[in-house]
This record gives C-alpha cells, sequence and structure tokens, in this order.
C-alpha cells in the first residue's frame, strides 16, 4: 500500500496552478457573504476535481510510455480516491438544491479536461499559453459557483466574478511568459525592445484596468474594484522595466504567487465595499 503514496502522482506538480482555483473559490464565497455547508460541499468537490488532474495524466503518460509501469498502480488509486471524493460531494450539492453548478464543471469542463489529457497523450501539453488560458477559464468557473452556494442562489453577478476572475489569471499568465523569456536575455535591451516584449503583457493588464473603470462608472460592479487590476498593471509596467534576467523560474513563480494573493484580497475588499 505504501507504494501508492507517491508525490508526484497525488499532489499537482504545477505549484502556480493551486492560486487560480483557490483564488476564484475565496473570491466566490467571500462575495456571497456566507460560508455554509453547501460552500464546504462546493470547495471539497472543487479541490477533488483539480486534484484528480494529476493522476489521471500520470495514466495517460503511463500508457503512452512517458512514466514506469510501476506509476500505474498508485495512479489508479488516486484517481478512485479522488474521483469518488468528487462524486460524493457533487451528490451533496445535488441534495441541498445547487445540481446546476455541475453543468459549470460538465459543459465546458469536461472537454477541456479531454483535450488536456490529449495533449498530454501526444507529449504537447507544454509551453501553451492559449490553451493555459483556456484552462484557467474553467477553473474561474470556480467563483460563480462558489457564489451562488454562499449567497442561496442563483444571481447574474456571478458572471461578472468569473470574467474578472479570468481576466486576471489571463494577463498574469501572459506576464510569467513575458518574464521566463525574459530569463533568456544576455544582457538589458534597449528600451524600446523592452516594451516590444512587454507588448502583450501590458495589452492584457491594460484591458484589464480600463474595462474595469468603465463598468465600476456604469455601476454594473463595485467602482473601486479596477484597484486590485491597477496593481496588477503596475507589476507588469515594473516587470516590463526591470527584466528577469538570471532569475530563476522559482524566483519568478514566488513574485508572481505574492502579487496574485495581495490582488486577491484588494479583490474581495474592494467588491464587498
Amino acid at each position: 500500500m505504501e507504494t501508492n503514496f507517491k508525490k508526484h502522482i497525488a499532489i499537482p506538480q504545477d505549484h502556480g496552478a493551486w492560486i487560480f482555483i483557490l483564488s476564484p473559490l475565496l473570491i466566490g464565497f467571500f462575495a456571497g457573504g456566507r460560508f455554509n455547508f453547501a460552500a464546504l460541499t462546493l470547495f471539497i468537490a472543487t479541490m477533488a476535481t483539480f486534484m484528480l488532474r494529476q493522476p489521471m495524466a500520470i495514466l495517460v503518460k503511463v500508457k503512452s510510455g512517458r512514466r514506469p509501469e510501476t506509476d500505474r498502480g498508485p495512479a489508479h488509486f488516486w484517481t478512485f480516491i479522488y474521483g469518488g471524493i468528487a462524486i460524493l460531494a457533487l451528490v451533496a450539492l445535488i441534495i441541498e438544491g445547487f445540481g446546476y453548478v455541475l453543468f459549470l464543471a460538465i459543459i465546458p469542463g469536461a472537454p477541456v479536461f479531454a483535450w488536456h489529457l490529449w495533449l498530454v497523450s501526444r507529449r504537447a501539453e507544454r509551453k501553451r499559453v492559449n490553451i493555459e488560458i483556456i484552462a484557467t477559464g474553467v477553473l474561474s468557473l470556480a467563483a460563480p459557483a462558489a457564489y451562488w452556494v454562499s449567497f442561496g442562489g442563483y444571481n447574474s453577478l456571478g458572471w461578472w466574478l468569473w470574467a474578472l476572475s479570468w481576466a486576471q489569471t489571463a494577463a498574469s499568465i501572459v506576464y510569467a511568459y513575458l518574464r521566463l523569456a525574459q530569463r533568456e536575455l544576455t544582457s538589458v535591451p534597449q528600451k524600446s525592445e523592452q516594451w516590444k516584449l512587454g507588448r502583450d503583457a501590458l495589452l492584457y493588464t491594460s484591458f484589464n484596468l480600463c474595462a474595469t473603470l468603465m463598468l465600476g462608472w456604469a455601476n454594473i460592479v463595485p467602482q473601486l474594484i479596477f484597484v486590485p487590476f491597477l496593481l496588477q498593471w503596475f507589476e507588469t509596467l515594473w516587470g516590463i522595466t526591470h527584466p528577469a534576467i538570471g532569475w530563476k523560474p522559482t524566483q519568478i513563480g514566488i513574485r508572481q504567487l505574492i502579487v496574485s494573493v495581495v490582488w486577491m484580497i484588494l479583490f474581495i475588499l474592494c467588491w464587498r465595499l
């Protein structure tokens, strides 16, 4: 039995992805205002489904020859554990009257998950920024789901929580790729080249900032919701003008995590003001 407890199979190894699932969940719960039993059930279901991705990906890798056969048993074990927990939690949600949130996972989530596993089978899952952005869009659906179960029912504001959460994660991914690309530079480039390299990241964060300013002005969302996006915009400006030459990926990841956590806290505060 002890051979089943392999960390690389039981726990997702892409550590940066944790914030992409926890952030929308917490945003939704705090926006809804209550952490009730249904919210706890949703949290368990969401995290179990998130954890399920790792052992299933390992199974695909074993089948395609990317992992040894010794990983098959543990991968089956954790697939059963996480899958069983997710099913039980989802059944509990249905009993509690929130079965409609399952459509958020089934309709967009299942196809994207299957697509990810197909890419894993073809050794093509890494360094695909567009795919990562689409995947985080699915993860961001945790925000409206958490909001609805915490609020006690459907409310259209949940869709804005989803859109804003996804906007932030998309910009964060593009910015992370910029920082990783800067690592390959041998010297600090000219200012014009710095801005050229950072164009996409700046476009994403600038769009998010302008959009939230307009949405707040129109009273569609809380007026101060632009504040966390302003933080992300300033971080992007700093990153463009301070290339990460010689930085380790861990350094980049830790800074990204800190900025994302502060963004989440500011978002929660500004949403409730």
